[in-house]
């Protein structure tokens, strides 16, 4: 019995990636003028993709920004009014708050029940209207407050009869700054006198203290008999969990008598600044979806137009014996290479234009790292995309069709 050897037909050579690579390569370089253009309009498209997102982001931030300092994630509890017998906070009702989880900040303040003069030669009853409160180190970051002029109490001057004057009440005692190389000015309280070592900018966040004389906690205690009670505890918190910390706080500060502690309800501003960021968010997707059609579009017409342009060379490649596969992964691969030309461009122009103008305008620069893989991985996905269909057409056309048409 002998064997038959089977006769098969020659097999067709799968070209390499590097060869398919190479011919894309070849395509582009042999139409250099209208490559160029074509991998221009793709950066255009590309870096539209970048600015449309980069920029708006930039001025959500700033907004963000102007919100958050409205006091979205500050709250203040204080004992209810009226209450019989009257309510009064711990000492440490300030550290007990500052235990709670998302709480990234607790001061207090506290009212000695004392009063103050310009002098003890001063008519008593201009003291009306001003209130001098006991006040922890770190009352200014939990109440979003600036010095005006001179310094806030530290943990060292907190301990000497020194005082910082709220805005209105610097001007009702007749000081407008702290003079710097001279004598600090004094005012008479609760019959000793205390140095002037600062006056703060108005508080829209704290308006009561704008009439405020606020003294250190520890000289309160040893000079003005104050018995170390908070008044008013200021918190602030991951705006995210405001709602949350709002819940516990009554407890957490006064477990005896949650149902007596008044806790602030979350400011208008926090409720704003939610909406207005849901409603950028989803025009920002929106414009970066625009973004990305437009460039898959302008790619997918240039190679349309290449394989009409081509049908030529089509042809003789396909009489030469180049299969319908060759010829879809040449069309391909410049599909796919004139997109990461013209991405990687693309990202790097619109990240600086992005840059530039958000600089201009005085808002922080945003530009997230996302937005830049997109636009470089993005680009080679719409290339692949937008060069299926040409590579599909440019490999069905038949030889003598192609070399016909010319």
């Amino acid at each position: 019995m002998t064997r038959t050897a089977a006769v098969h037909g020659p097999r067709p050579v799968r070209p390499a990636f590097s060869d398919i690579l190479r011919l894309g390569l070849l395509g582009i370089r042999t139409r250099g003028p209208r490559a160029a253009l074509s991998a221009l309009g793709i950066s255009i498209g590309i870096a539209t993709l970048v600015v449309v997102t980069a920029v708006p982001a930039s001025s959500q931030r700033a907004l963000m920004d102007r919100l958050s300092a409205l006091g979205t994630n500050m709250l203040r509890v204080a004992p209810q009014a009226n209450s019989d017998p009257p309510v009064v906070l711990p000492a440490d009702a300030d550290a007990m708050a500052a235990r709670i989880g998302p709480v990234t900040g607790a001061s207090a303040v506290a009212n000695t029940h004392t009063t103050v003069l310009r002098s003890d030669r001063a008519d008593p009853a201009d003291a009306s209207g001003i209130s001098v409160l006991a006040a922890r180190t770190n009352l200014l970051g939990a109440v979003h407050g600036t010095v005006r002029s001179g310094a806030f109490l530290t943990s060292t001057t907190a301990r000497f009869p020194t005082v910082v004057l709220g805005f209105r009440a610097a001007s009702r005692l007749g000081f407008d700054r702290v003079p710097v190389g001279k004598e600090p000015g004094q005012v008479y309280v609760g019959g000793r006198w205390f140095t002037v070592v600062g006056i703060l900018d108005p508080l829209p966040l704290a308006p009561d203290l704008d009439s405020a004389v606020l003294v250190g906690w520890k000289a309160a205690q040893d000079r003005l008999g104050f018995d170390g009670h908070s008044t008013v505890v200021y918190v602030t918190a991951r705006e995210a969990q405001i709602e949350a910390v709002r819940a516990v706080l009554p407890a957490t500060v006064h477990p005896q008598l949650p149902g007596l502690v008044q806790v602030s309800r979350p400011s208008d501003a926090l409720a704003a600044k939610r909406a207005t960021e849901q409603t950028l968010s989803v025009l920002l997707l929106g414009l970066a979806g625009v973004a990305v059609l437009v460039g898959g579009v302008g790619v997918a017409n240039t190679m349309v137009v290449s394989v009409l342009e081509r049908r030529r060379e089509i042809g003789l490649r396909r009489a030469l014996g180049a299969s319908r596969g060759q010829i879809r992964g040449q069309f391909l691969a410049e599909s796919v290479v004139l997109s990461a030309l013209g991405g990687g461009a693309g990202t790097v122009l619109g990240a600086a234009g992005a840059a530039g103008y958000a600089v201009s305008q005085s808002w922080p620069v945003v530009i997230s790292p996302l937005a830049l893989v997109v636009g470089g991985a993005g680009a080679v996905v719409v290339g692949m995309v937008a060069g299926v269909y040409p590579a599909v057409r440019a490999s069905v056309l038949a030889p003598t069709e192609a070399l016909a048409a010319v």
